[in-house]
């Protein structure tokens, strides 16, 4: 269990259309580079993103951001709503203090809410679990990416049960493969 006294007070929100420097603004300063930025704004101009979130202080800085994206499936496990968690970004100075396991679990629960049946993620196998996602459960989705850092979380019955699925991201994801 982590220690959140050093958490700070924040809110959790959709963006809007005025977030969108102050959002580019904190994925630069988290990754140290132009590539997310890039992959967000193309994401969300592709019409990509299922769900976009960020956190502001109580001063209303914008401390953090998660979006979610569209995968399309396909196969026998076609008809499931899948998205994929990437990328999250925390202001190098706010990192480690619980902002964005925060929203991260956030996400998951209004994505439960819009019905999706599936999340994948690539990212630190050291991380993710403590959300659910699970290296086992993504073995079942065929997709560029294996190994221990992709991993599957369900979000509902449909998630566990209509597996196998070949999946495809959507296409700024390109970028990085």
């Amino acid at each position: 269990m982590s220690d959140l006294s050093n958490t700070p007070r924040i809110s959790i929100h959709p963006v809007g259309a005025g977030d969108e420097a102050a959002v580019a603004d904190v994925i630069r300063a988290a990754f140290g580079q132009e590539a997310e930025v890039r992959l967000v704004h193309n994401l969300r101009h592709c019409g990509a993103l299922v769900l976009e979130l960020l956190a502001r202080t109580d001063d209303g800085r914008v401390a953090g951001h998660v979006a979610f994206s569209r995968v399309t499936g396909a196969g026998a496990g076609h008809r499931l709503q899948i998205s994929c968690l990437a990328p999250v970004s925390v202001h190098p100075d706010l990192q480690r203090t619980g902002i964005g396991s925060a929203l991260i679990r956030s996400g998951l629960e209004d994505l439960r809410k819009l019905g999706e049946d599936l999340v994948l993620v690539l990212g630190p196998p050291a991380y993710y679990p403590r959300f659910g996602f699970d290296a086992e459960l993504a073995k079942k989705v065929q997709a560029p990416y294996a190994g221990a850092a992709f991993m599957a979380l369900a979000l509902s019955d449909a998630g566990n049960r209509d597996l196998p699925v070949e999946v495809s991201f959507a296409s700024p994801f390109e970028e990085f493969e």
